[in-house]
C-alpha cells in the first residue's frame, strides 16, 4: 500500500498531536502513531490510554490500510527533510515502512495496527460550542493553579461547570483558587466534569489562533473536543471536586485598588529579599499607601517599597506567597486590580477592577501567617 504526502504538511500534523506520546508508555505500542488510510484521507492517532488526539489530512492513495508507525524516528526524519512530496510504502504483513524522498530512501519497522487501543466514541450527549479564543483564555486563566498532588486527584484537573447560560472553569491547589466564568456560552444543560491538566495543556497548544468554533461533548467517563480536522478525547477524573464556593469569603470590607503592573513589578523586586522557603511578602495597608516588604532573617536581607493606591478599610498587615501573587497578577489583563480583604488570616480576593464583557475572573489566595500573629 502506498500514499504520497507533503513532508511539511505531515510534519505539522504529527507535531500537533505528538504531545500525547510518552517516553515510557504503559503499553509499548503507544510509542507509535496509528496511520489509517481511507478514501484519500490519512487519519493519524496518538494515545497514552488516558488521552487521545486524532488529526487528518488529504493524501494521494489508491488503497486503504492501517499500520502503527514509530513516532520519534518518523518525526526526526521529517524534521530534517526539505519540503517535498514523499512516498510512503507500507507492508501490512511485515509491518515495514519505507519512505522515499527526492534523494533518499528510509526504512523503519512499524507494528500491527490492531494492537493500538481503540479511541472511545461519544454517544448521546448534547454538544456545547465555544469559540477557540474563549476556551484558550479559560484554560490559560486557570491551568497554572491546578494541583500536582496525586493524593488529591480531583484537584489535578480543572472543574468545568456547565449551566444553561454560562460555563465556569475552576482550578485550585489548596493555596489559591481560580474561577473563570463566561456568560456568552450557554450549555443548555447542567453538569460538572473534571478534565485532567494534561488534556487541557494539549488542547491549549493545538487550538488555532484564528476564531474557530470548538465542539465539546461529555459523557459519564470521557470528554470530547473537536475543531477543524482535530479531535481530542480524554478520560475524565472520576472524583468529587471540593465545594469551592464555601471557601470564597463573602464579606470583605477592606478594598484595595492599585495599578496591576506597579504591584507586580514591586512584588518581583521585593521577593528577591524574601525567605527562599516561604517566599513571604508583607502588604501593609494604611490610608492611601501600600507598603510591600520582605525579609530573610537567615541572611539579614530585607527590602520595602511604598506604592500609591486607593484603599477603603481598616489599617492592616497581611502576608502572601510572592510566587502565587506574581502568577496571579501576570494572568490578569486589566490595568487596575482590586484586592478584597477581611482579616489577616482569611483569604484575599483578587480581580480585575473593570472586567471584560461576558467574563468574570475571581482569584483567591490564602495568606501566609506573619511572625507577629504566631
Amino acid at each position: 500500500m502506498k500514499f504520497i504526502v507533503s513532508s511539511s504538511a505531515l510534519l505539522k500534523q504529527l507535531q500537533s498531536i505528538n504531545g500525547v506520546v510518552t517516553n515510557n508508555p504503559v503499553v509499548p505500542i503507544l510509542e507509535n502513531f496509528l496511520f489509517e488510510i481511507e478514501d484519500g484521507k490519512l487519519t493519524i492517532t496518538a494515545s497514552d490510554l488516558e488521552t487521545s488526539m486524532i488529526t487528518e489530512l488529504p493524501v494521494e492513495a489508491r488503497e486503504s490500510g492501517r499500520i502503527a508507525a514509530p513516532a520519534r524516528i518518523l518525526l526526526d526524519t521529517l524534521k530534517n527533510l526539505p519540503d517535498q512530496p514523499v512516498t510512503f510504502t507500507l507492508d501490512e504483513e511485515t509491518y515495514s515502512i519505507e519512505i522515499a524522498s527526492s534523494n533518499g530512501r528510509y526504512k523503519l519497522a512499524g507494528e500491527n495496527a490492531t494492537d493500538f487501543p481503540r479511541v472511545p466514541v461519544v454517544k448521546g450527549t448534547a454538544p456545547v460550542e465555544m469559540p477557540s479564543s474563549s476556551l484558550s483564555r479559560a484554560i490559560n486563566k486557570t491551568i497554572f493553579a491546578v494541583s500536582t498532588d496525586e493524593l488529591r486527584p480531583a484537584m489535578t484537573g480543572i472543574l468545568v461547570q456547565l449551566a444553561d447560560n454560562q460555563v465556569t472553569f475552576v482550578a485550585t491547589d489548596g493555596h489559591r483558587l481560580l474561577r473563570y466564568r463566561r456568560s456568552d456560552v450557554g450549555a443548555g444543560q447542567t453538569s460538572n466534569i473534571i478534565v485532567p491538566r494534561k488534556a487541557f495543556n494539549l488542547l491549549k497548544g493545538a487550538l488555532p489562533s484564528e476564531a474557530t468554533p470548538v465542539r465539546m461533548e461529555f459523557n459519564g467517563s470521557n470528554a470530547f473536543f473537536s475543531f477543524n480536522q482535530m479531535r481530542l478525547v480524554c478520560r475524565l477524573i472520576d472524583e468529587r471536586y471540593p465545594d469551592y464556593e464555601n471557601v470564597i469569603p463573602v464579606s470583605n470590607p477592606n478594598k484595595l485598588i492599585i495599578s496591576r503592573q506597579e504591584l507586580l513589578n514591586s512584588v518581583k523586586r521585593i521577593s528577591i529579599y524574601s525567605n527562599k522557603t516561604t517566599h513571604q511578602v508583607r502588604l501593609r495597608l494604611a490610608g492611601s499607601e501600600l507598603t510591600v516588604s520582605a525579609e530573610d532573617l537567615d541572611f539579614s536581607n530585607e527590602a520595602n517599597e511604598k506604592l500609591a493606591c486607593q484603599y477603603d478599610g481598616e489599617d492592616m498587615e497581611i502576608g502572601f506567597n510572592a510566587k502565587f501573587l506574581q502568577e496571579m497578577l501576570s494572568n490578569i489583563d486589566s490595568e487596575e486590580i482590586t484586592l478584597e480583604l477581611s482579616t489577616p488570616n482569611r483569604a484575599g480576593l483578587l480581580m480585575p477592577t473593570t472586567p471584560d464583557d461576558h467574563e468574570s475572573i475571581l482569584m483567591l489566595v490564602m495568606p501566609v501567617m506573619l511572625n507577629n500573629y504566631v
